[in-house]
């Protein structure tokens, strides 16, 4: 017998979205916990005080990249399964009891198996895909179409992610990086973190949801459509040929955000005087930067594009998203400036640091809303799924070639040409691996900013007016609503809240 979810309020809204809040928050901070540490991890050397795997960077670095590129890569699998087979609670469950064997699976190979550590990251990413895509299916089922509650609440959702993933890296790099505890106490309280969204699913779920999220939804969407098939119109292909283009530039942003787990972990963990009074920061602490700037700055854009449109001075998309690419370019640029501190001192102050994730920030809340807008707005009803796969792709395809983009850092002053920039600049040779990426990755976002400023009127003509066909918003309430959830879409939420 079927269950129909509780009807009970908390705050105006149903229990059962504080339930979701809270697993979600718990998830997030399993994720960017582990995320805080994974690098620092690797390269830690064997026989220090706190030792790790005694990688090279270049090998920390690509195992990130490929790591991260199988996160967002295997929600598409996730997703699949749970449409079709598993049903959302089911594949929820299942992901969130497989990444807390997995947080724990890499608390025990630590620091001395890393055969059984790449066990533990294959475990994580399975249990990922099937946890990612689903869990804010069920926040949108809570409500009937038409509540004018839904919108709200997924901001109150969307805050737990960024609540979830500022308190991770202040958490886990306080044990991990600690000698007197280690790397794997760290995991351990990731592991933690994740046990803790699995026991809410367990105490919860069923008493606050009912049987939301029990079924897949594939067969009733079958029945939904008809099953009438017509060929694309013109203006269905030239939206199409928008969307390919900027999978280009929006990818090329996300290599660049995806510094932020990895070459920039670096730069803070032996470059950055992290001092503060008689202790240290730990290293992992400045990841909390975007999602802490995230919370503070996503309402001031709302109001920001509720006043140009209300002026009817907003911005198209594509020079949104130039701007974002400009940001995003002077984040690196702050990171090149603190070089020169490091060879006079040895070490950078934190505020280079803190810039960098900042200007990465503003440059993210221009990119993501503005792309899952348009990955919604463009996109033909009945390639709506594929659209969104492709978007899933752009952050995987980035984090793969970030990797290997970060990895080049460590063998770039064996060339010539490294060396000879550095030292045309007045850089020592031995900080030329950091200049080189630091400073090609700022080059080539403003080179695509350029050709996308080039480019930006036939792209909007190829839009054929789909830009306009969602209202902005009338109010700020609304419009941190609409930012919010698009930026969740990087976690591979924000279209699950429109079904």
């Amino acid at each position: 017998m079927s269950q129909a979810p509780s009807k009970s309020e908390l705050w105006g809204h149903p229990k059962g979205l504080y339930v979701l809040f809270t697993a979600e928050m718990w998830e997030r901070f399993s994720y960017y916990g582990m995320r805080a540490l994974l690098v620092l991890t690797l390269v830690a050397a064997t026989e220090a005080a706190n030792p790790g795997f005694g990688m090279t960077d270049a090998e920390a670095l690509s195992l990130y990249g490929t790591y991260t590129a199988l996160v967002y890569f295997t929600p598409l699998i996730g997703g699949w399964l749970a449409d079709n087979y598993l049903g959302q609670r089911n594949s929820i469950l299942l992901g969130g009891i497989l990444m807390a064997a997995a947080q724990f699976t890499l608390f025990a190979a630590t620091p001395h198996s890393l055969d059984l550590f790449y066990i533990g990251l294959g475990i994580l990413i399975a249990g990922n895909g099937l946890f990612k895509p689903n869990i804010s299916t069920i926040v949108g089922d809570l409500y009937s179409q038409g509540d004018a509650r839904r919108d709200s609440a997924f901001s109150i959702f969307y805050m737990g992610i960024n609540l979830g993933a500022f308190l991770a890296p202040l958490v886990t790099s306080t044990l991990g990086e600690s000698p007197d505890f280690g790397w794997r106490w760290g995991y351990f309280a990731a592991g933690v973190g994740m046990t803790l969204a699995v026991v809410t699913q367990g105490l919860f779920f069923q008493r606050y949801l009912g049987d939301i999220g029990k079924v897949p939804g594939a067969k009733r969407d079958r029945e939904a459509s008809g099953g009438v098939k017509k060929p694309l119109s013109k203006v269905e292909h030239d939206r199409l040929r928008v969307i390919l283009f900027l999978f280009v530039f929006v990818t090329v942003f996300w290599l660049a955000f995806e510094q932020a787990g990895g070459l920039m972990s670096i730069y803070a963990d032996r470059f950055t005087d992290r001092s503060f009074g008689d202790s240290i920061i730990p290293a992992g602490y400045f990841q909390s930067l975007n999602p802490l700037f995230i919370l503070i700055f996503a309402p001031i854009f709302s109001v920001l594009w509720v006043w140009l449109h209300k002026k009817d001075k907003s911005p198209d998309a594509p020079i949104k998203i130039f701007a974002g690419l400009v940001l995003t370019s002077i984040g690196f640029i702050f990171l090149i400036l603190g070089l020169f501190e490091i060879q006079v001192t040895g070490q950078a102050n934190m505020m280079w640091l803190v810039l960098a994730y900042l200007f990465h920030t503003l440059g993210e809340l221009c990119i993501s809303p503005v792309g899952l807008s348009l990955m919604t707005k463009l996109a033909p009803l009945r390639l709506a799924s594929l659209v969104m796969g492709v978007w899933f792709l752009m952050p995987a395809i980035a984090s793969y070639l970030a990797g290997m983009v970060g990895a080049f850092s460590e063998n770039a002053d064996k060339y010539d040409f490294s060396i000879n920039l550095a030292q045309s600049i007045g850089l020592e040779a031995q900080y030329s691996g950091l200049l080189v990426v630091f400073g090609g990755v700022a080059v080539g976002l403003l080179v695509f900013a350029v050709i996308l400023w080039a480019i930006s009127g036939m792209l909007v003509n190829w839009m054929h007016g789909a830009e306009k066909a969602q209202a902005a918003p009338a109010d700020l309430a609304e419009g941190v609503e609409q930012e919010l959830q698009a930026v969740a879409e990087h976690e591979g939420l924000g279209e699950q809240s429109k079904k």
